[in-house]
């Protein structure tokens, strides 16, 4: 048998046929993940919560990869009820990965809730992803190895969840509120893939994070937002340690396809986990609490109200 060839982000695997679902695919890390897999001529759906920001990322790639094979679906993960309605409308058979990349980031006070009366990080990032998953189950089972990819942040390492509080109740403070939303999705994607193996389930979950992806270092893609000219240039000298959103991308696109990841991987950039080509990573130590992620699991359930049966 033939040496697996090195990893090359710049020639991806052929993936014809198989079908893929980004959230938040219409913008940011999200956007060049949606174009980097459209080029290996996969069908990949946008999940957006916005028709007009998803038909324009939709009209981009299309313009960028010829051929492209490329529709949207009206997604909103801050709106529980509406998600098992959102996936019945893919009319999909089958779905071979889902990367978990949409969130919300909030900077300031007062704390926001959604219509459920969830805290709209955690309902957004968490609990949005949680409950989708569910409804994708189905799907993700009927396709040959399929993959849930979550795609985690930074700002998870320094946090810790609290489950007495995981909504931010009190003391909310909206950078940390936001470093527990992801701590708690990543949690969740390594819980899922315990769960998936110890029934037997060919569908496996992996983490990927972007490292320090900045929008100034990001290459435009008209008619998509694009940094002023002063903010780019401002930003140059972060090149050394930090890279684009598209090169924020990578971690997870190779965690789609890379025949060689495994369940409960992380992927991250090579170089101090910031910037560059994507590699395997030593799940964080804090991650490896099973107790935390099983609590966490049992809290999420309670609050959206999806039950995964034998998981």
């Amino acid at each position: 048998m033939p040496p697996t060839p090195p990893w090359n982000v710049h020639r991806l695997p052929r993936a014809d046929g198989r079908v893929f679902l980004v959230t938040g695919g219409n913008a940011g890390i999200g956007y060049f993940v949606a174009e980097q897999l459209s080029a290996t001529g996969a069908t990949v759906v946008l999940g957006c919560r916005n028709p007009a920001k998803a038909a324009t990322a939709t009209a981009s790639i299309r313009a960028r990869v010829p051929g492209a094979r490329v529709r949207d679906v009206r997604l909103d993960l801050a709106d529980l009820p509406s998600l098992q309605t959102a996936v019945e409308s893919m009319e999909l058979d089958r779905l071979d990965a889902v990367v978990h990349n949409a969130g919300v980031a909030l900077d300031d006070p007062p704390r926001r809730t959604t219509g459920d009366g969830h805290e709209l990080m955690f309902a957004t990032n968490h609990l949005g992803h949680f409950a989708l998953t569910h409804w994708l189950l189905p799907l993700l089972s009927a396709a040959p190895d399929a993959r849930v990819v979550t795609m985690g942040s930074f700002a998870a390492k320094s946090e810790r969840l609290d489950l007495n509080d995981p909504q931010s109740a009190r003391d909310y403070r909206p950078q940390r509120a936001y470093g527990r939303s992801k701590l708690a999705q990543m949690h969740f994607a390594l819980e899922l893939d315990r769960r998936l193996r110890a029934c037997g389930s060919p569908v496996t979950s992996v983490l990927a994070h972007p490292g320090g992806a900045l929008d100034a270092l990001t290459p435009a893609r008209p008619p998509l937002p694009t940094p002023p000219l002063a903010a780019r240039l401002a930003t140059a000298p972060a090149a050394l340690l930090l890279q684009g959103k598209h090169a924020g991308a990578r971690p997870a696109v190779r965690a789609v396809l890379d025949p060689a990841v495994r369940g409960g991987d992380l992927w991250s950039p090579r170089q101090f986990a910031l910037r560059g080509r994507p590699r395997r990573e030593p799940v964080w130590h804090h991650l490896r609490d099973a107790d935390t992620a099983a609590g966490l699991w049992e809290v999420s359930r309670a609050l959206t109200g999806v039950d995964f049966g034998g998981l």
